[in-house]
């Protein structure tokens, strides 16, 4: 068993409220409505139940993460035949608060049925449901469906033949894992001119994403960013910092990597990522689900 793995996260502002209701007797409701209850406020010692539940919930859940969150707020609102319960949970995470705010309306919703309980047996639980979620992958996130695209490893040694490039067929995966059509692999040299050429190939093919792999550190023979840049339009500087910030929580020496992003004139937008396979893997699943967002900017359609 194990949880989800969201290390590969940013960490983006998320809010989640959930809905719970019960139904009570219409005695129950006006002792509720007098402050009559032998254990006393219902609506107050809910709303701490909510909040208390709310904090303990990946106690409660094994495969809940235990992440922190900035805000959470629950109320309680008699009607009627019953109580209304809504809790809402907000916080900057990897994950979202679903659970928290299902998790705060069931024991809010408990602690009134355990308030009651002496004189109401006829109480029932009827719904507890997610109402509203907003932030992470659901928001900001889109697959690359109908996209085509192309992928480029710079590598003096992989060109020729002296070890199997792996980082392109994972780049290869992973842009198809997002919907892409990959119509473009190619390994070249750590070549100014062959790295050009064969972007200029790669667009010629009809790829609009173009992810190139290798030749962003700092030794003489690296100079991919460099080439790339030659051809474009303008850089996508966000790209770049947020690569060596995410990189920089699992190893300070990606701070060493010139990472980058850039828009071609053609419309066409390339990522120009380290060479290593973790890179790969992690940017592109850092930034994947932002490149139909970047590449529909890039071609007017706006926000």
């Amino acid at each position: 068993m194990k949880t989800v793995d969201v290390s590969s996260k940013l960490e983006t502002l998320r809010e989640a409220t959930a809905y719970g209701r019960i139904r009570l007797s219409k005695k129950c409701v006006e002792k509720i409505k007098k402050r009559e209850l032998p254990k006393g406020d219902c609506f107050e010692a809910s709303k701490l139940a909510g909040l208390l539940a709310a904090k303990r919930t990946p106690e409660l859940l094994p495969f809940c993460h235990p992440v922190g969150f900035d805000h959470a707020e629950v109320s309680v609102v008699l009607t009627d035949d019953g109580i209304e319960v809504y809790a809402t949970v907000r916080g900057i995470a990897r994950t979202g608060y679903e659970m928290e705010a299902l998790t705060a309306v069931s024991v809010a919703l408990l602690n009134v049925y355990d308030m009651c309980k002496g004189f109401d047996p006829s109480m029932v639980i009827e719904e507890v449901k997610l109402v509203k979620k907003r932030g992470g992958k659901s928001d900001h996130f889109s697959r690359l469906d109908g996209v085509k695209a192309a992928v480029i490893t710079v590598s003096d040694r992989a060109s020729r033949g002296e070890y199997e490039d792996r980082s392109g067929p994972l780049a290869v995966r992973k842009l198809e894992e997002l919907g892409a059509e990959v119509v473009f692999y190619e390994v070249v040299p750590d070549e100014p001119e062959a790295i050009k050429e064969a972007v200029r190939r790669a667009v010629r093919s009809g790829a609009k994403v173009v992810v190139t792999t290798g030749g962003t550190g700092l030794s003489p023979r690296d100079r991919t960013p460099e080439a790339v840049a030659e051809l474009a339009a303008k850089e996508v500087k966000g790209f770049g910092e947020a690569m060596r910030i995410f990189g920089s929580r699992f190893t300070p020496r990606a701070l060493l990597s010139r990472a980058s992003a850039f828009v071609l004139p053609e419309e066409s937008l390339v990522l120009v990522l380290p060479g290593s396979r973790g890179a790969v893997e992690d940017y592109l699943n850092l930034l994947g689900g932002l490149l139909k967002h970047a590449l529909d900017m890039a071609e007017g359609k706006g926000h």
